[in-house]
């Protein structure tokens, strides 16, 4: 009797390793759908980051290329008041630049 309720205990230990095994080998399997689907939604979110960045860029691309009109119009004006006022300035001094050259080329030092 000894030797048969050994045998059964036997059988419940196999019966439940196998069953012990299939919820690992199912939680393994569930483990790697979910890996493998975290990596697509993964792949999909940066394929979406990439087209809104790249959109974002080319939209302000735009909008800074309308300007750049306005930006060397506004850019030739400065560069022409700053001509200006140099030549002002010019004109200003020249008068004392020629009289202080005139000054030290004629004055001979012994």
């Amino acid at each position: 009797m000894d030797s048969t309720g050994n045998h059964g205990g036997i059988q419940q230990l196999l019966a439940a390793e196998q069953e012990a095994q299939q919820i690992v080998n199912a939680a393994r399997t569930a483990k790697m759908a979910r890996l493998k689907q975290a990596k697509e939604e993964a792949e999909t979110e940066i394929a979406e980051h990439k087209t809104n960045t790249e959109h974002g860029f080319q939209r302000k691309l735009e909008e800074t290329s309308g300007d750049s009109g306005a930006n060397v119009k506004r850019l030739e004006q400065e560069t022409d008041d700053k001509i200006e006022q140099l030549k002002n300035e010019a004109s200003r001094i020249s008068r004392d630049v020629v009289d202080m050259l005139l000054k030290h080329v004629t004055t001979v030092k012994n």
